[in-house]
């Protein structure tokens, strides 16, 4: 008998367990879970106790609502962060850029001077070597 009556418990509290699940998956908030059992427990409590339930749902709005703000702000500040960082990572792009190229002109141009001193230098070693005859 008294496993039957704990068998009877356990089904129960297993359906109660379900029962809150599935309002978590309707999209009920803490708040209405809380509302929920308060209104299916029938509790009529003191005035002085409601007073105290009323105070604590005050502070759970005002919680809720600093979490919001937060969480605005957070994403806001983020979004800044990620443009400057965007920004800045452009900017440091194009300067590395701009150094490289200021890197390959001037190589280009030593490699033209070289160039030009080496045809130079090539004429006269071969006025030296083959002195010319017009005498």
């Amino acid at each position: 008998m008294e496993s039957e009556t704990n068998g009877v418990m356990t089904k129960r509290m297993k359906l109660g367990i379900e029962d809150k699940e599935q309002d978590n998956r309707d999209g009920s908030t803490g708040l209405d879970i809380v509302e929920k059992e308060e209104t299916e427990m029938n509790i009529a409590g003191s005035e002085e106790m409601e007073l105290h339930v009323a105070n604590i749902f005050e502070k759970i709005e005002q919680f809720n609502q600093m979490v919001s703000e937060l969480l605005e702000s957070g994403k806001a500040m983020f979004k800044e962060m990620s443009n400057e960082f965007e920004e800045r990572l452009l900017m440091i792009h194009k300067e590395q850029m701009e150094k490289w190229q200021e890197e390959i002109k001037e190589l280009r141009m030593l490699d033209a001077s070289n160039e030009e001193t080496n045809a130079v230098l090539h004429n006269a070693r071969y006025v030296l070597q083959n002195p010319a005859i017009e005498s």
